[in-house]
């Protein structure tokens, strides 16, 4: 009997404990006079999250709640983390440059000895991403990505086969899944060096798994949750968050791709080769003189994952939506089309590196697509010291403390970009960006953590849309979903249906 008394002890303690826990930090803001809104007390305020709103929506309601409150940031609960919710474009520009030696950090989870597919670039903090991001930076300059330029035109070339046959047979097709098998069949070419054949084969495995790692999690969303508010204690409980046959395939691939190219002596020219030569050399010495060692074949494994995630997704992701937009607005299309051909004119009908750079209305209507279709909707940093906000005294970001940068909801402001729903690419026009402070536009974050595939990423999409809009005219037909219905429990901007479009070919 006392034993029981003493556990019930015990518990009432623990939950007391607990209790007090959580109400200390669901009252984060109402003690420090931030304006917030009243968290749901698991799920904070993100109670929507995959019932009826994408991540997106939940950020872009918050951020319209609040714009006009003048406030630099105000408070958002993610599940039990308060987090900084940042309004203000000065705010925005100190976290992510002028004051960057503050918030390098995220503060996501990453396991490297439990899930080391999770260790990779997008996810590290401090020393361990410092070192990882000037490790990797060489392999993404202009000059790398004139090494890589031939493959995607092959693979370009392909695509234009396979659209001539499908269009063919049925000029109504879901442009989404079509150009998904283009970025997968990239990627996969210039990150394994493998031929995936997805274009022609609809069981490809690159492509059944790409899709699979955007969706599929090992846990539900109370533990993905709890993983992602207490990264550090996950990691110390050696919790783990890829699906397992998720970092099976990819590290088989990975694996067996390493192994084969060392035995064989195998150049390609690509992102693996890049990986490799950085895994066998046994020390480097950095920009700031600092000496270290070469990559561990699961930091390879790390980057060439997220390497292919980061770049089948947003890519083929911008380039259906963009293709959507030109299928609505004919007139925009038949300017980039007349673009195109003025330009190939000018390099003999030749598709190469300067001429896909000379294509400056396409490009604004990629930056106009990743404006109005953001992929990821946010950029998260952490505070490593207390942090007064310049010119509001009374706002303080705790050491410690997540910062949460609502870019999508930042490119749908009707103050920075008037009638933000609207399709219009003379938006980046020089005259009108000059006129808008950088980072108003974040489709790749901005400052030293910025997106460091940013170059390839725009590049593949460059040289698929302009072969697709070379060869094809897009319109609408009755299969064309408008509007776009977003699934909710897709984190990046992903839709529910089909992208179904009609094709004539030129």
């Amino acid at each position: 009997m006392a034993l029981t008394y003493l556990l019930f002890q015990v518990a009432v303690a623990l939950l007391a404990i607990v209790t007090y826990y959580l109400h200390r930090k669901l009252t984060y803001f109402k003690r420090r006079g931030i304006p917030f809104e009243q968290p749901h007390p698991i799920k904070g305020n993100i109670a929507e999250l995959q019932k009826t709103k994408n991540f997106h929506q939940v950020l872009q309601d918050h951020y319209d709640k609040f714009r006009e409150s003048k406030a630099p940031f105000v408070g958002f609960y993610l599940f039990q983390n308060p987090v900084a919710f940042v309004l203000d474009l000065d705010l925005a520009k100190h976290v992510l440059i002028k004051d960057f030696s503050n918030f390098s950090d995220k503060g996501m989870f990453y396991n490297e000895k439990d899930d080391p597919i999770s260790a990779h670039l997008f996810n590290l903090d401090g020393p361990q991403w410092r070192l990882l991001r000037n490790k990797l930076s060489s392999t993404f300059t202009s000059g790398k990505m004139k090494y890589m330029y031939p493959t995607v035109v092959s693979v370009a070339n392909e695509f234009m086969s396979v659209m001539h046959e499908k269009v063919s047979k049925d000029p109504v097709l879901d442009i989404r899944d079509l150009v998904a098998r283009f970025t997968v069949d990239v990627i996969g070419t210039c990150a394994f060096g493998i031929k995936c054949n997805s274009l022609r084969d609809e069981k490809a495995e690159f492509l059944h798994f790409g899709k699979r790692s955007l969706v599929e999690k090992r846990h539900g969303l109370f533990l993905n949750g709890f993983i992602r508010s207490y990264p550090q204690l996950a990691r110390k409980l050696r919790m783990v968050r890829t699906a397992q046959h998720i970092t099976d395939f990819y590290e088989r691939i990975v694996r067996e791709t390493v192994a084969v190219r060392e035995k064989e002596n195998i150049k390609r020219n690509d992102f693996m080769d890049m990986l490799i030569e950085l895994k066998n050399q046994k020390e480097m010495t950095l920009e700031n003189g600092e000496v270290v060692k070469g990559l561990t074949i699961e930091e390879v494994l790390a980057q060439a994952f997220v390497f292919f995630i980061a770049g089948f997704e947003t890519s083929s992701s911008t380039m259906g939506y963009a293709l959507y937009e030109l299928a609505k607005n004919p007139h925009i299309q038949d300017k980039v089309r007349a673009e195109i051909e003025e330009v190939l004119e000018r390099y003999d009908q030749e598709f190469s590196y300067e001429c896909t750079k000379d294509l400056k209305y396409l490009n604004q209507v990629i930056n106009e697509t990743l404006r109005l279709y953001t992929i990821v909707p946010n950029l998260d940093r952490k505070a490593a010291k207390r942090y007064v906000v310049p010119g509001n005294p009374k706002f303080v970001i705790e050491a410690g403390q997540s910062v949460m940068i609502p870019s999508s909801a930042i490119h749908h402001d009707p103050s920075i970009y008037p009638e933000p729903y609207e399709f219009r690419p003379d938006r980046f026009s020089p005259e009108e960006s000059a006129g808008r402070p950088s980072v108003a536009f974040l489709p790749f974050g901005d400052g030293p953590r910025n997106c460091i595939g940013l170059r390839f990423g725009q590049m593949q999409a460059r040289i698929g849309l302009a072969q697709l809009i070379k060869n094809f005219k897009f319109s609408t037909c009755s299969k064309t979903p408008n509007p776009l219905v977003y699934d909710p429990k897709s984190f990046v901007l992903g839709i529910k249906e089909g992208l179904y479009l009609k094709l004539e070919a030129i």
